[in-house]
């Protein structure tokens, strides 16, 4: 695997280094975000503007499992409006309407997970990953943001159900 690194923390680097990738992601695009919680870290929406509007992305995020500002769709979005997201690209609470189950093939311990409903309304999901300690997971990156936060398996798009 390559890794891609750059001092320059931009949104011009971070569209840079996405074409380098040389992938194109197809139909509709789920751009995975942790909202973060209010005053809290979180991606700063400056730098992701042009790459989530270059990609027509609709932000993606799922409520918390644990008591907070996050734990029901209603609050959610007000951290999200608080963060300014909803100003760059459409945002969808992918479990406000419930949860599906997807297969986890050749899985060890699971035979499924169960992810935010609203997932198989995607074709590509890009994951914009801040790094950071977390309480709950060890440390905040993109294995945890599909894991925990999207809770889903490593098929991001899901199958035909």
């Amino acid at each position: 695997e390559k890794v891609y690194f750059t001092r320059n923390i931009t949104e011009e680097c971070l569209v840079k280094i996405y074409e380098k990738l040389g992938v194109s992601l197809k139909g509709k695009v789920a751009v995975k975000i942790s909202t973060g919680e209010l005053g809290g870290q979180l991606l700063k929406t400056l730098i992701i503007k042009d790459l989530v509007n270059n990609l027509n992305g609709t932000f993606v995020e799922c409520n918390t499992a644990y008591n907070g500002q996050r734990n029901d769709t209603k609050k959610h979005l007000e951290v999200v409006r608080a963060h300014g997201f909803e100003k760059i690209a459409n945002v969808d609470i992918i479990d406000a309407e419930g949860e599906i189950a997807i297969p986890v093939n050749d899985g060890i311990h699971l035979d499924k997970n169960y992810v935010g409903k609203n997932l198989k309304n995607y074709d590509s999901v890009l994951v914009l990953s801040h790094f950071k300690g977390h309480v709950m997971g060890g440390y905040g990156g993109a294995l945890k943001n599909i894991s925990i936060d999207c809770d889903c398996d490593s098929n991001p798009t899901p199958p035909e159900l």
